[in-house]
């Protein structure tokens, strides 16, 4: 892998970006334990234009804060950049039991902001979900950074009978949907409400004649990761580019 910090950057050889590009310091790895990470990542004054992150998406980027970035370990691919073809994908029965459950449930769609509402729902889900983690106990200032402030993005609501149970942090590109991040009602476990979000983005991003969901990275070794290779078909983003799963 050859990283330059000017224009033509090569990345893990199949990769191109008119864009500079930085290597972090490496890092415990948050999904497997004992592993070192680094992350490749964006200049902020760019990763700010939807242009670029619609561009740089289709090449394994996320979102994290108003950061671009991507996995940089010189001797893992674990992380597996995946999305969803929204005219293609079909629920199994258990997915379509999920959505029917929660016909009454509201989405509502606001603009990405910070509301004490929905940082008291994060924090009651992050200390369920990542309870001794690095989200454990979050403060505003690092929930504001990490989900409020990107122009991309908007929060879909979940109300049930008028109180809030879950947001989906979306970010609307070019031509998909990026899911950032999805916190809910740890309280609630039979409604499946994560599960219910994707299928509400997948739905509503072929509703505005979207392309693609984009999930993020599944890692085959994390549990957590799990729930991304259930909904199928999927692509996966390989050295010879995104290939299907089905």
């Amino acid at each position: 892998m050859a990283i330059r910090n000017s224009i033509g950057i090569l990345m893990q050889d199949t990769v191109y970006t008119p864009y500079s590009l930085r290597l972090s310091p490496g890092h415990p790895c948050n999904y497997l334990p004992g592993r070192t990470a680094r992350m490749i990542f964006l200049d902020p004054g760019a990763a700010s234009q939807n242009r670029v992150y619609s561009q740089l998406a289709k090449q394994g980027f996320r979102r994290s804060g108003n950061t671009l970035y991507r996995p940089g370990c010189e001797h893992c691919r674990a992380c597996v950049p995946v999305r969803i073809p929204v005219d293609d994908f079909t629920p199994v029965r258990s997915q379509r039991r999920t959505w029917q459950r929660n016909q009454d449930v509201n989405v509502q769609l606001r603009p990405a902001g910070f509301a004490d509402e929905h940082f008291a729902l994060y924090q009651r889900y992050v200390n369920w979900r990542h309870p001794g983690g690095s989200l454990d106990k979050p403060s505003t200032a690092g929930y504001a950074a990490f989900l409020t402030g990107h122009q991309t993005a908007f929060f879909a609501e979940l109300h049930l009978r008028g109180q809030l149970v879950g947001v989906a942090v979306v970010d609307a590109l070019a031509d998909a949907f990026s899911a950032v991040y999805t916190f809910y009602a740890p309280e609630l476990p039979q409604r499946s409400l994560g599960t219910f979000a994707i299928l509400w983005q997948i739905t509503e991003a072929r509703r505005r004649h979207l392309h693609w969901l984009y999930l993020g990275y599944w890692i085959a070794e994390s549990q957590k990761m799990a729930y991304k290779s259930r909904f199928r078909p999927f692509q996966q983003l390989t050295a010879n580019g995104w290939q299907s799963v089905v």
